[in-house]
């Protein structure tokens, strides 16, 4: 029997709520993906077990927990410094090793950049990768003062203010050369996953892992496809391309942000589409598995607020896309058992047939196998804390019926409790009310941890700025505007 190729593709902070005519965010134009999910098992209840980006990522390639945060590997020169912003450890075998091993072809194409920071070696077990240089705060193409201001102006109140806004800058200057749609961060990574299939699918079995940063900040898509959620009939305000450096933002311009985000959505799915259709031209859907992941949500205003981060463990934040497409189907399958990032290793090893490894992880294709097995009755997720140096960050506890939410460290803000069958979209605390059922859910943590709550990790934060922001914030005192 053919051995099957295998096609991840991971998409940052892409909402799990967007694909799929009956998702509460389905006015979202995605019909790519759509296509992809109907033709796919999907997890409905996938969340991530350490998040954000980086720790998502070492989950999914090795099988194992990030969190709780355990490991203290040298980071000098990492930005981000904070808990789980590391490397694999040595002692973990990858995904990409494991197949490479038995007989794949394995290839990486990527613009995330924190995978090829000095130290953190993602790269290991890839015959083949590709790094497209450019996004967020990658520090790679210099900067100019006056550009800078000029740069700014459409995306920011006070431009000439231009040291306040190191990642924004360092940006726009990575972006000077675009010229179309084509030169834009997830086409250019898209385009090149398709040429790469083109060169590579007869080196058969293949594994292919294609990593787009976007939808993640700047939410920065053509012109064209925020103006289909709002602003279409002439926006003349400013788009804060970075919600962050939008402070005081109107209601209008409020829309406009999200507005941003979903036209930056809709063409991620302009783009994956294009590798869909490469696939399909080469007819590569015949023997190939294709996944379609993503690591973290974002909030758009759910809860008054747009971004993501530890103090706002809701499902628009933590919930991830985790779907198969299996070529002998199951086709439209949708699967509620929990499933989280560290499960991806035993379930692709599984529906290929491959030898297990170890993990912490389980197979979520037992699911459709057998959909009587039993699965988990709780799951456990952490959330790295990028605040003051503190190395703790916050769990979550997510059952049928609860969520709770405890920050790791001494400095407590107070937990939460959500209780879902009342309340999906986590609006009321009852943390209060319910402390019976807080204190048996903590132990969930404490059990997982090894430790009584409330613990410092053994791993250090070593918390600063990118080297843009240091050098920002360092002569922001002695130089003046231009």
């Amino acid at each position: 029997m053919e051995q099957l190729n295998v096609i991840a593709i991971c998409l940052d902070t892409f909402r799990a709520d967007i694909i799929g005519p009956d998702a509460p965010l389905a006015h979202v134009q995605t019909p790519n993906l759509d296509k992809l999910a109907a033709e796919a098992v999907v997890f409905e209840r996938a969340f991530g077990e350490g998040q954000p980006t980086l720790q998502t990522r070492r989950s999914y390639f090795s099988g194992r927990r990030s969190f709780p945060w355990r490991y203290n590997f040298d980071r000098r020169g990492l930005w981000h410094h904070n808990p789980g912003w590391h490397k694999i450890p040595p002692e973990q075998d990858t995904l990409a090793e494991l197949l490479l091993s038995r007989g794949y072809y394995t290839g990486l194409i990527a613009d995330t950049y924190h995978m090829f920071k000095p130290t953190t070696n993602f790269s290991r077990g890839f015959v083949s990768y590709d790094f497209l240089r450019g996004q967020e705060s990658d520090n790679w193409q210099p900067i100019d003062p006056h550009e800078a201001v000029a740069s700014l102006a459409p995306h920011v109140r006070d431009p000439e203010q231009w040291r306040r806004y190191g990642t924004l800058v360092q940006y726009l200057a990575n972006q000077r050369g675009r010229r179309g749609e084509e030169d834009y961060q997830c086409a250019r990574v898209f385009r090149r996953a398709a040429e790469w299939l083109r060169q590579a699918r007869n080196n058969g079995p293949f594994f292919l892992w294609v990593d787009s940063f976007d939808p993640h900040e700047p939410w920065d898509p053509p012109r064209n496809y925020a103006d289909r959620y709002y602003g279409g009939d002439g926006w003349r305000g400013l788009d804060f391309i970075l919600p962050g450096a939008g402070g005081g933002m109107t209601a209008e311009e409020k829309e406009r942000v999200r507005a941003l985000y979903f036209g930056e959505v809709s063409f991620v799915d302009r783009w994956v589409g294009h590798m869909l259709q490469e696939i399909e031209k080469l007819g590569l859907f015949e023997n190939t598995v294709v996944l379609l992941l993503s690591d973290h949500g974002t909030e758009v205003m759910d809860h008054g607020r747009f971004g993501k981060g530890a103090g706002h463990m809701h499902p628009y934040n933590t919930r991830i896309n985790f779907m198969v497409r299996h070529p002998a189907g199951p086709r439209g399958l949708r699967l509620r058992p929990f499933v989280q990032t560290h499960d991806l290793v035993p379930t692709l090893l599984s529906l290929l047939d491959l030898p297990p490894a170890p993990t912490d992880g389980q197979d979520a294709w037992r699911f459709v196998r057998d959909p009587a097995q039993p699965g988990r009755n709780h799951i456990v997720g952490g959330w790295a804390d990028f605040s003051g140096g503190v190395t703790g960050g916050r769990a979550s506890v997510r059952t049928d019926e609860w969520n709770y939410v405890v920050t790791c460290h001494a400095q407590d803000p107070g937990p939460e409790l959500y209780h879902l069958p009342s309340d999906p979209g986590e609006d009321r605390n009852v943390v209060a009310e319910h402390p019976e059922i807080a204190a048996r859910l903590r132990t969930h943590v404490e059990e997982l941890i090894g430790n009584r709550l409330p613990v410092r990790f053994q791993e250090n934060s070593d918390p600063g700025p990118s080297p843009i922001g240091e050098y920002l914030g360092a002569t922001r005192q002695r130089v003046g505007t231009l």
